[in-house]
């Protein structure tokens, strides 16, 4: 089966805010649009988000940190997974626009079986994102 692109929603306090973070900043092409919500073009899948009033100009979304390799990891979390090549190139970029990674770009299980580039960080909302990378994502992706 071809993968299609999947469509996530998420909330977030202040639309033109969002609009600057995943539009201007990680340069993501904005679709449909209203006054409370914009489509996003996120590596060919749509992402979407949702005003929340009830956040409040100062409000976000929460997590918890699940231990892996070593790392707290967000949940719930949300991304894309990448060819290594655009991870690395994304990951280049993303040092450029986001103020503070909830864990650093870094290659997570080297030399094991899933190895993977990995980083995590936050919208100005919480909204945790993931970007994973692998060299070949076919074998990679759900190896055991």
């Amino acid at each position: 089966m071809s993968l299609t692109p999947f469509h996530i929603a998420v909330q977030v306090r202040d639309i033109n805010e969002a609009r600057e973070f995943y539009g201007q900043k990680m340069g993501f092409a904005e679709g449909r649009s209203a006054s409370d919500w914009i489509d996003f073009d996120m590596f060919g899948h749509q992402f979407v988000v949702h005003l929340n009033r009830e956040l409040g100009p100062q409000g976000s979304v929460r997590s918890i940190a699940n231990a892996v390799d070593g790392h707290g990891v967000p949940v719930p979390h949300c991304g894309v997974v990448l060819a290594f090549d655009d991870w690395e190139r994304f990951a280049e970029r993303a040092r450029e626009f986001v103020d503070e990674f909830v864990i650093e770009p870094y290659v997570r299980f080297a030399g094991e079986v899933g190895e993977q580039g990995t980083m995590f960080f936050c919208d100005p909302s919480g909204n945790a994102l993931e970007f994973k990378g692998f060299k070949d994502i076919a074998s990679q992706l759900f190896a055991k």
